[in-house]
């Protein structure tokens, strides 16, 4: 029996993930993973995120259900964990606000009758970090979202989705990445 492997991570700015509406299934199964396809046309069923935990909140009833939000230099993150994530809760419970915080997991989407989808982060894995391992992450979310962009121009996988849906304009994009990197150079 082959074993299963886990999707990639990628890494996506929170501008980009709260902007990304497409989700779609490749296949009919009940099991098979939801993708979301972003404007720069990553294709993501889990992604690892960077930031400072800003806040958090035990929301649960009858168990811990915490729902916290990390920011990144370019706007929040929700992230919701509860029974399916028991790692995560046990994590989430014991870091102070505000930490800087690494964190995968898998994408949540809610759709309501009307009104915009939500994409939400459940986290696998939520580790306390420090400046370094923060701005190293937003200088390599800057790699990966222009080299994501250089692909669709060159007419990469998923161009046709991602441009029938999203449009042809990467330029908020690209000014995305600009403005992570100066936050960069203004704390230093």
């Amino acid at each position: 029996m082959a074993l299963k492997q886990r999707e990639v991570a990628r890494r996506l700015y929170a501008k980009e993930l709260q902007e990304s509406t497409l989700f779609y299934k490749e296949h009919d199964d009940a099991y098979a993973p939801q993708y979301l396809l972003t404007p720069t046309g990553a294709k993501c069923n889990r992604v690892f995120v960077v930031g400072t935990l800003t806040e958090k909140e035990n929301v649960g009833v009858d168990a811990d259900y915490w729902r916290a939000r990390i920011a990144d230099p370019t706007g929040v993150f929700p992230i919701y964990a509860g029974q399916y994530q028991q790692q995560a809760v046990t994590q989430l419970s014991s870091i102070e606000v505000p930490s800087f915080v690494a964190v995968i997991g898998k994408l949540n989407v809610f759709h309501a009758d009307e009104g915009p989808v939500k994409v939400s982060i459940r986290p696998e894995f939520i580790n306390v970090v420090g400046a370094e391992t923060r701005n190293r992450w937003v200088l390599e979310t800057a790699e990966k979202t222009l080299e994501r962009i250089e692909i669709l121009k060159q007419g990469g996988e998923n161009v046709a989705k991602v441009h029938d849906y999203y449009g042809t304009d990467t330029s908020p994009y690209i000014a995305v990445v600009i403005e992570a990197v100066k936050t960069l150079v203004k704390e230093s």
